[in-house]
């Protein structure tokens, strides 16, 4: 798989639920994360709330990431976290609650660090104080327009009669700005892991710290600690497939498909194949060059509220094997992989 550690921007209203969201994510068994916490003032306890459950927490201070004169801290920051000999499965930047989205998703973007790329913009909204901090009813908030998934939280805090009519309007003002956004609800900021990153492993490795395995242990009889797994989809094929079909899964992915990743082998003509790792997060599309092309290829699909069995019929129609493969395909695939990020 490729060796570039994927990097998503959090973001949120103060008081959201980024920090909540964040540590939820952290007692994952056998993840390795990598946290960037921008500091802001004395008003941000979050590095002290992480600290201790990450790998190699780095702490950025200055104020709002995206008003930094000089962002190489950000970028000393990733390449400290993206360092192989850390084997992180992600690095998640959460920034203070007045970061703008844009600016920090174009800051992590524009890093000139080799082994990152962009992992998606994860913004998390108070619905119970959305309409008396972020939206006056005029122009919806522009900060939805770079999100790949958003986050409405507090479900179980807003009216019980009212909860359905509350988030209906507010997923609508959200894509006003951004209609293809993947929009999740929940409670305590628990979202499926699994929509953010892979993991290595199904288990704590054993020359770390169990603070997960504590907190994991403290609350398994808490079903309000519980989210809602994500669903997948996946296929295999033998050899070589064809670049037309595979474009046509990237530019229209399975109906409620937030992320999809894979390895391809991909014919390029003459009975030859290049390799490549593809990882898709909401819109945004990395594709990497392997050094050799694999035996086989393989796509998975992951999302809630997943069909998983039409979401298999579009991979396994993908992964098409190559026979005549059109040159209109190998170039639109070609151009693809220029565009991706």
């Amino acid at each position: 798989m490729s060796a570039r550690v994927p990097v998503t921007a959090l973001t949120g209203h103060l008081g959201a639920g980024k920090t909540t969201l964040l540590n939820h994510l952290l007692q994952r068994p056998g993840a390795r994360i990598g946290v960037i916490v921008n500091d802001f003032g004395d008003i941000n306890i979050d590095a002290g709330l992480v600290t201790g459950q990450v790998d190699e927490p780095a702490s950025i201070a200055g104020g709002c990431l995206c008003c930094l004169e000089d962002v190489s801290g950000l970028d000393a920051a990733l390449e400290k976290l993206s360092h192989p000999r850390l084997a992180l499965d992600a690095i998640v930047v959460e920034a203070s609650g007045l970061a703008e989205p844009g600016a920090l998703a174009q800051m992590i973007a524009a890093s000139p660090v080799a082994r990152i790329r962009p992992g998606g913009v994860i913004d998390v909204v108070d619905t119970v104080e959305y309409f008396a901090t972020l939206d006056d009813g005029g122009m919806p908030p522009a900060r939805f327009a770079v999100a790949t998934l958003v986050v409405l939280n507090k479900c179980d805090l807003l009216p019980e009669d009212a909860r359905e009519e509350t988030l209906a309007a507010i997923e609508t003002r959200v894509r006003e700005v951004n209609p293809a956004v993947h929009v999740v609800r929940t409670s305590g900021a628990r979202i499926d892991p699994a929509l953010v990153h892979d993991v290595a492993m199904s288990e704590d490795p054993p020359d770390q710290l169990p603070l997960g395995a504590l907190l994991r242990a403290e609350r398994a009889h808490d079903h309000h600690h519980d989210h809602v797994p994500a669903a997948s989809a996946s296929h295999r094929v033998e050899g070589p497939v064809d670049p037309g079909r595979v474009v046509d899964l990237l530019e229209d992915l399975p109906a409620a498909a937030y992320r999809v990743k894979g390895t391809l082998a991909v014919a390029s003509g003459s009975g030859s194949a290049k390799g490549y790792v593809v990882n898709v997060v909401g819109r945004q599309l990395h594709v990497a060059a392997l050094p050799t092309a694999p035996a086989g290829s393989e796509l998975v699909a992951i999302g809630m509220g997943l069909d998983a069995d039409a979401a298999r019929a579009r991979l396994a129609a993908a992964l098409a094997p190559a026979t005549d493969v059109d040159p209109a395909g190998r170039r639109r695939w070609e151009r693809l992989r220029r565009l991706s990020g």
